[in-house]
């Protein structure tokens, strides 16, 4: 039955077709305050949904303040993780919810946000565990956010370091891995290969262009990844819908950078 579970809800934050993801995080606002993109949420959240995302990632305090009639018409992942810029320790992520909570608000999936290399590492590793087994009980997908960030790690984007973080997520019970992208299709390869669960890659910093960012997502597709979990770059985008719209179609149809970028000006 917790089977049967986890595959109707993956149903509804993958592509029925593709069996991948476009899946949009804006819990933001716990980690950087009420930014740019995310101040009117509400209106972004249907932004994205018209540019045919597949899934949104949100806090439960935002779930929360959801009117009645709105109409997600995407999956809804709920993130269980926190921690403040202000913090002394950003990168140490707390549980601030449950998966029992979680389903309560409707959720499809939720999310665990681990730090491999930070000084609490071992406790996040702890709460991925406790949550992986909740997520079994009863049958709810998890998406894992598994970076390598802490005093040790000198390159968050070498190779070596992501495909371990990745590799540590799947070991420990998660559903889709969400990651850095290396820089390369060749190193991004490994990166999937190391990885027993579907890879989607994050947006990182703000890029420097539209061509820049549709062109990470297709060559992360062209190394067998398993779609996107952007949010900066599509919520802070002037045209919210349109880049949502234009790294769909790399994503779900294949499309060509060149092809997807006309997407953004409609």
């Amino acid at each position: 039955m917790h089977g049967a579970g986890k595959t109707l809800r993956l149903n509804r934050i993958l592509d029925g077709i593709t069996r991948r993801a476009v899946i949009i995080p804006m819990d933001h606002g716990v980690s950087s305050g009420p930014i740019e993109g995310i101040v009117d949420i509400h209106g972004t959240i249907r932004e994205v949904a018209n540019g045919g995302a597949t899934a949104v990632v949100l806090h439960k305090g935002i779930v929360q303040s959801l009117p009645a009639s709105f109409d997600l018409r995407i999956g809804l992942i709920v993130h269980l993780s926190a921690s403040t810029g202000r913090s002394g320790a950003p990168d140490s992520k707390t549980l601030v919810s449950s998966v029992e909570e979680a389903i309560r608000l409707g959720a499809d999936a939720v999310s665990v946000h681990v730090n491999i290399g930070a000084d609490t590492e071992n406790e996040m590793l702890r709460d991925l565990g406790m949550v992986a087994g909740d997520c079994m009980n009863w049958g709810v997908p998890l998406l894992v956010m598994a970076y390598p960030r802490g005093p040790g790690i000198k390159n968050q984007y070498d190779v070596d370091v992501v495909k371990h973080a990745a590799r540590v997520a799947a070991e420990l019970g998660a559903d889709i891995v969400k990651t850095n992208y290396t820089g390369t299709p060749e190193g991004f390869r490994e990166v999937v290969k190391g990885c027993t669960v579907p890879v989607v890659i994050a947006g990182g910093p703000k890029m420097r262009s539209d061509t820049d960012l549709l062109k990470m997502v297709r060559e992360s597709i062209d190394a067998g990844g398993a779609g996107v979990s952007i949010g900066r770059n599509v919520f802070q985008h002037l045209n919210v819908a349109g880049i949502t719209r234009a790294i769909a179609r790399v994503v779900l149809a294949g499309s060509s950078v060149e092809d997807a970028y006309k997407e953004i000006g409609k």
